[in-house]
């Protein structure tokens, strides 16, 4: 089983104003293991975008170690793929193309690579759209198409910054279901930053929530959510139990308790 490490992470940005530095994160210490679904969640400002940055090796870390199965993160890897909420694809390539560009990057042949990436088409539910442009398809769509190129790689974890945030309401439903299938199917370890409290609920098999000004943890709850959906339940039904409300009311507290002690 893989493990992607935070160990005391901390991230001070310059700041232009004073010409000093602010801490953004502060202390961060967490373990994803390639066996969990983990959802960071909390108020803006607290960290959670540079959170996922320093674990995808965009940015380096001013105090702390980010390592994947003991060996020192020193920038992106194909061991950790990043699906954004735009879905960053490639506008002048076919869906099929986009699926695998990072095949071609890894040198296989051109008829290989179109294989292997319609099969990531057909398992993310889009069978038939390999030869769509990108602009014929749904946003949906496109993050299942950004999905299936992020799996190309072969990841051991899949980090997720705000992937479902710009979709409708339906379509955002159908494709929390589609995430939790393909973290189940894929065997690969998820990061995923939301600020949505019923979607952390719904996905993760841990919910870690952060404080703002600096951000740093102040709580991680064991979740089960997720595998009850996988398990058969409706999202409905779901969050008709009294567990998945209680633990609502919690997150919604922990998340805006220093807004309230700021109001009194």
């Amino acid at each position: 089983m893989s493990v992607l490490s935070l160990q005391s992470l901390s991230l001070d940005y310059a700041d232009g104003r004073t010409g000093g530095s602010k801490r953004v994160l502060d202390g961060i210490t967490l373990h994803v293991a390639s066996d969990e679904f983990v959802v960071v969640i909390g108020r803006s400002g607290s960290g959670k975008t540079s959170l996922l940055n320093l674990a995808a090796g965009f940015i380096q870390p001013s105090e702390g170690h980010v390592l994947v199965d003991g060996h020192e993160v020193d920038g992106p890897g194909a061991d950790r793929a990043v699906v954004f909420q735009d879905d960053a694809l490639y506008p002048w390539l076919s869906a099929v193309q986009n699926v695998a560009f990072p095949l071609k990057l890894r040198g296989l042949p051109r008829g290989e690579s179109l294989r292997r990436a319609e099969d990531l088409l057909n398992k993310v539910g889009l069978q038939g759209t390999g030869s769509k442009n990108i602009w014929e398809l749904s946003g949906g769509m496109r993050q299942r198409v950004g999905i299936a190129r992020a799996l190309a790689s072969e990841p051991q974890f899949l980090l997720l910054d705000e992937p479902l945030g710009a979709l409708d309401a339906l379509t955002r439903s159908r494709m929390q279901q589609f995430l939790l299938e393909v973290w189940s199917q894929s065997g690969t370890g998820a990061l995923l930053i939301t600020h949505s409290i019923d979607e952390a609920i719904l996905l993760s098999t841990r919910i870690v929530v952060l404080a703002p000004s600096p951000g740093r943890i102040i709580a991680d709850i064991r979740t089960t959510f997720g595998k009850s959906l996988l398990g058969g339940k409706s999202v409905k039904e779901v969050k008709a139990l009294a567990a998945f409300k209680t633990l609502h009311d919690d997150l919604t507290a922990l998340i805006h308790a220093d807004e309230e002690e700021v109001a009194a």
